[in-house]
C-alpha cells in the first residue's frame, strides 16, 4: 500500500538527455554544456510543471574512456551551479550534492546553509559517501563502505549541529538599542569526534523557516540504515518492481528503528525514460543513442557486474543459473548485480539476447522505453504496489525526450490524481510534506 497520494518528482540537471549520441543531435545545445544557463532552463522548466526539486548529481573524478565520445563526468560544481539557478526560479527545490568522504562539514554547513538563504528555503543535499575519486584528495585507497558510513554519520551530525548554532532567533537587529544579535543564543558545538574537531558556531544564522531535506542515495544495507536515520528522500537505484518493493520495505523498518514514521522517507527511484510519440520510436531511440556500445563494452558490464566472463561464449549458447559465479566483489550497484543475476535464472538467455538487453546497454536505473501513456501506466503500477513514492526523471537520448517528460508525462500524472496542479508552498520542505 502507498505510503502518500501524490507522487514527490525531482529531475537530474544532469544532462542526461544528451548523453550517448544525444548530444550530436541539431539543436541539443551541447555548447552551452558548462554555463548556468543550460541548467537554468531545465529547471525553469521543471518549476513550470510544478516538480518537487531539481537535482544535480556530481562526482569528483574524471574518467577518461568515455571523454572520447561523451562529456561523461565533466560537469560545472554542483553548489555553485545551484546558486546560479536559485536567483532565477522561485519555488522549486534546489538539491546539490556533496561528499562527506572528501569534503569538511564546516565547509559542508555554509555551503548549504547559503544556498538555503539564496533560495528562500529552497536547498536541499543529497548525502554522498562517493566511490571514487580518492587519489585527488591525496587518499592512498578508497575507504571501506564501513569506513566511509561512520565517517557520513559524524559528517552530517556535525553539519546539523553547525545549523542549529546559530538560529535564526539570535538576531534582533535592533536599531534603536545597537544590539545586532543575542549572543547568548549563538553556541558553540565543541565537536570531538573519531573523524572531527570542529569548534563552531557556524559563522551564519539559520535560515528563518523549514529546514534543509537530506537525499541520501547507498542501497547497502548500512546505507539503508543511514537513510532510515537521517534522509528526508532517498534516490535509489531500483531497475525493477520487486526490488523496488524489497527496499521500500528495508527503509521502512530502518526508519521505525529509529523512531521515525516510515512515509516521512521518500523513495524515489532514478527513472531512465526514452520517450517518444511512439513505441517504435522510442525503442528506435534507444537503439540509436547506445549504437556506439560496442561488443566489448558490453561484455565487460556484464563481468563487472555479475563476475562472468563471456568474451569466449558463441551468442548462441544460452546461460543457466549454475554459470552464475557463487562470489563476486564489485564496485557496481548491489541491485544492478541481483537484476541481471534474476534475468539469467529467470529467462536463461542466450549471450546474444542478454548483450541487446537495455539492463546491459544503459542505465542501471529503472528504465521505460515507451510512449509518455506507456511510463504513466508503469508508474502507476508501481506507486500502486507501494515501491515507490515518487521519482528522480533522468530523459534519456535526446532534448525530445525531456519535453515529453515534462510536457506530457508530468500532465498525465496530474489528471490522474497522482501529483499537485500547482505549489502550495514555497520552501523545498513544504513540497515535501504536502498530503
Amino acid at each position: 500500500m502507498k505510503l502518500r497520494p501524490k507522487l514527490c518528482i525531482g529531475i537530474s540537471l544532469a544532462p542526461t538527455w544528451l548523453s550517448g549520441e544525444g548530444w550530436r543531435l541539431d539543436g541539443s545545445g551541447i555548447e552551452g554544456l558548462y554555463s548556468s544557463d543550460f541548467a537554468l532552463e531545465t529547471a525553469q522548466r521543471a518549476e513550470a510543471a510544478h516538480l518537487d526539486f531539481a537535482f544535480r548529481p556530481d562526482a569528483s573524478f574524471l574518467p577518461l574512456a568515455i571523454m572520447d565520445q561523451s562529456f561523461g563526468f565533466s560537469s560545472l560544481d554542483a553548489t555553485l551551479l545551484m546558486t546560479s539557478v536559485a536567483r532565477e526560479t522561485r519555488r522549486i527545490g534546489l538539491v546539490t550534492t556533496i561528499s562527506t568522504t572528501f569534503g569538511h562539514p564546516y565547509q559542508a554547513a555554509r555551503q548549504l546553509m547559503s544556498l538555503h538563504w539564496l533560495s528562500k528555503g529552497r536547498a536541499g543535499w543529497n548525502v554522498v559517501t562517493a566511490l571514487q575519486g580518492n587519489e585527488n584528495f591525496g587518499v592512498a585507497e578508497m575507504p571501506s563502505s564501513d569506513a566511509r558510513y561512520l565517517r557520513a554519520r559524524e559528517f552530517t551530525d556535525v553539519v546539523r549541529k553547525l545549523w542549529s548554532s546559530f538560529p535564526s532567533g539570535a538576531l534582533l537587529v535592533d536599531r534603536e538599542t545597537g544590539r545586532y544579535a543575542d549572543t547568548d543564543l549563538i553556541l558553540p558545538i565543541n565537536h570531538r569526534g573519531q573523524g572531527f574537531e570542529v569548534q563552531g558556531p557556524l559563522n551564519l544564522p539559520a535560515f528563518p523557516g523549514p529546514g534543509i531535506p537530506l537525499m541520501q542515495a547507498g542501497g547497502s544495507a548500512t546505507g539503508i540504515d543511514f537513510a532510515g536515520e537521517v534522509a528526508d528522500m532517498v534516490f535509489g537505484m531500483t531497475p525493477d518492481l520487486a526490488t523496488a518493493q524489497q527496499m521500500r520495505s528495508q527503509l521502512s523498518a530502518r526508519a521505525m528503528a529509529h523512531r521515525r514514521a516510515p512515509r516521512d522517507i521518500r523513495l524515489l527511484p532514478g527513472l531512465s525514460l526514452y520517450l517518444a510519440p511512439t513505441r517504435e520510436e522510442a525503442r528506435a531511440l534507444f537503439q540509436d543513442n547506445h549504437r556506439r556500445v560496442g561488443r566489448a563494452q558490453r561484455l565487460q558490464r556484464i563481468q563487472e557486474a555479475i563476475g562472468l566472463d563471456l568474451s569466449g561464449w558463441p551468442d548462441d549458447r544460452r546461460l543457466t543459473p549454475a554459470d552464475l559465479p557463487k562470489t563476486h566483489h564489485s564496485m557496481r550497484s548491489a541491485s544492478h548485480r541481483a537484476l541481471l543475476q534474476r534475468i539469467v535464472s529467470d529467462t536463461q538467455p542466450t549471450v546474444a539476447e542478454l548483450l541487446a538487453r537495455p539492463e546491459i546497454l544503459s542505465s542501471v536505473h529503472w528504465q521505460i522505453v515507451g510512449t509518455p501513456e506507456d511510463a504513466a501506466r508503469e508508474i502507476a503500477v508501481w506507486h500502486d504496489a507501494g515501491a515507490i513514492d515518487g521519482f528522480i526523471a533522468v530523459p534519456g537520448g535526446s532534448p525530445e525526450s525531456l519535453r515529453l517528460t515534462l510536457e506530457e508525462l508530468v500532465p498525465r500524472l496530474v489528471s490522474d490524481g497522482r501529483f499537485r496542479r500547482d505549489y502550495t508552498g514555497d520552501t523545498f520542505f513544504s513540497h515535501l510534506t504536502e498530503d
